[in-house]
């Protein structure tokens, strides 16, 4: 019976894909306690299943397209505000992770030495207990430059028998270390970003005012909300009787109503300032001005702030309210809109059409994907990895699969489009191939390094290393969230981002994803990632330059 299974998914290796997906995601969802594996448990079902046989596994091409797939779709959505991410909390960030870099090398040869490990070990424990391939092949590269001859054989596959031990802990105790202590400091992601305005379950408000406070009458409107630091925005204005929509140039009078928008303690601010709050909302009144929310599909406008949009001078229109994902947020005149969007327009009933039209509100094409800017995109992104960065004192090393993609990414989702060109993906679309991207590279690394993982076990050598490499992730997994959360008050969203980019594993960051249900996770991730991947690649050099004397 065995033999059978083994034949049967040796040779046919898309159904051995489906399984291993299939089967990794019934694995996932099951709960006990609270805890679930989500879309890892791939990862863990591939190493099962290619456990069985040598002849189980994937081709190479399907763990290395999953891989450009899902870092440069997960740019393109963390590059609109990465640029920002880097001027606010991302520096301190970036040198929190290469210090802990740096720590956890220091540690890695520490350990390797108590279990007398080779230098070419050892820097196979720390690329397979940081889940660094591009790392790895740096290291073989180096020892193949210097190397003698006839120790080839020896040493390069030291490296790679200890990354394959290694690799799994790698990602095991990651995810082990964040479900441990969200548990143990009873962590309330929802809570968590919705105090940082990031997507939990904050929801905005929209209040009517009655104009009473003589303060008010003072300045344009648009003068008083940034001299009294007014953080809404103003849709609709009522005065003696005429509805109209508000806009930064009117000025208020006593007994006018006006109709606002922001999260709940900003609008009742704005509305304890302005007067007292009306009976009856003005949004009621759909006389002479409507609202829709309509989907942004329309690629002319996408990438361009509102102000250059001109929709009150056009359209006679106001946005209210953008919803991006699942989270709603207030536009400014800076605002550029996504493809996937969907914008709340307040317009008059006879041009409400128009407006609709000049967005495109095509659920349709938000499910298309442009083949053109999607395949230009990672080729870029793929030359960008190919290119040898010379490393002091010689030797050089190459971004890979995963930072040239993900580099290229983030650049383009902060350009939007060039000339013609829309760079980013429609939201959903997004979301369907970063899936598919994770799924194939997890089920492939998860094939390929399962039977070597298990055979290994067996030899004498064989528990040093994989003890070596679960005491380094250890160490790497619970300091980086220690010291990161009680130390440096990073949110703990964020932070388990930062230390899934700081492993550079996909599988720890979808399982942060997961446990969050919101881009925290993503944005910290972004955030670091390409440092922590140049940084990797230099340490696991430098650990077998060093050690080897």
């Amino acid at each position: 019976m065995k033999d059978a299974v083994v034949h049967l998914l040796s040779e046919n290796t898309v159904l051995l894909l489906f399984v291993v997906a299939g089967g990794g995601y019934f694995i996932g969802r099951v709960n006990i306690k609270g805890f679930s594996l989500g879309v890892a448990a791939v990862l863990f079902m591939g190493l099962a299943v290619g456990s069985l046989d040598k002849d189980i596994k994937l081709p190479e091409f399907c763990h290395l397209f999953g891989l450009v797939l899902f870092v440069y779709t997960i740019g393109l959505t963390a590059g609109p505000n990465f640029l920002s991410s880097l001027k606010q909390d991302g520096l301190r960030e970036n040198i929190f992770a290469v210090s802990m870099l740096v720590a956890v090398a220091l540690v890695a040869a520490v350990i390797s030495s108590l279990f007398s490990l080779s230098a070419a070990q050892t820097a196979g424990v720390f690329t397979g207990s940081m889940t660094n391939t591009p790392a790895l092949a740096n290291v073989i590269q180096y020892l193949k430059d210097t190397a003698p001859q006839h120790l080839h054989a020896t040493l390069l596959s030291e490296p790679v028998i200890a990354y394959s031990l290694c690799y799994p802990m790698g990602v095991i105790a990651v995810i082990g270390a964040i479900y441990v202590m969200q548990r143990a400091w009873k962590i309330d992601y929802k809570l968590e970003a919705t105090q940082l305005s990031q997507g939990g379950d904050e929801k905005l408000v929209t209040l009517t005012v009655k104009i009473t406070n003589p303060d008010a009458l003072e300045l344009p409107l648009g003068d008083l909300r940034r001299k009294h630091a007014l953080n809404v925005r103003f849709i609709r204005w009522k005065h003696q009787d005429a509805l109209s929509l508000a806009h930064d140039g009117i000025t208020l009078q006593t007994g006018d109503l006006i109709n606002l928008i922001g999260e709940h303690d900003d609008a009742h601010k704005a509305a304890a300032f302005l007067g007292e709050i009306a009976p009856r909302p003005l949004e009621d009144d759909r006389s002479n001005l409507d609202f829709r929310r309509v989907f942004v599909s329309n690629a002319q406008i996408i990438g361009k702030p509102l102000s250059e949009l001109q929709l009150r001078a056009n359209f006679e229109a106001r946005i209210a309210r953008v919803r991006r994902g699942d989270h709603d947020f207030i536009p400014d005149s800076n605002t550029k809109l996504l493809l996937g969007d969907r914008v709340r327009v307040v317009a008059p009933k006879d041009r409400m059409e128009e407006v609709s039209k000049f967005f495109g509100d095509s659920y349709k094409a938000l499910s298309e994907v442009d083949v053109i800017s999607l395949g230009v995109g990672i080729a870029l992104g793929l030359a960008l990895g190919l290119i040898p960065v010379p490393l002091p004192g010689g030797g050089s090393f190459k971004l890979g699969f995963a930072g040239g993609p993900l580099i290229v990414g983030l650049v383009l989702g902060a350009l939007g489009r060039s000339g013609n060109i829309v760079w980013n993906i429609p939201y959903s679309a997004n979301l369907t191939l970063r899936q598919i991207g994770l799924v194939m590279f997890l089920a492939g690394v998860g094939t390929r390094s399962g039977y070597a993982f298990a055979s290994q076990l067996s030899e004498p050598s064989s528990l040093f290393i994989f003890l070596s490499g679960a005491m380094t992730t250890a160490f790497s997994a619970f300091g980086i969230l220690a010291i990161g959360y009680k130390l440096l008050h990073i949110p703990m969203g964020r932070l388990i981002g930062v230390l899934s980019g700081i492993q550079t594993q996909p599988a720890a960051l979808a399982f942060a994803n997961e446990q969050t249900g919101n881009d925290m996770p993503n944005n910290g991730y972004t955030t670091v990632f390409p440092l922590v991947t140049i940084t990797k690649i230099i340490l696991a050099q430098v650990l077998v330059m060093f050690l080897s004397r």
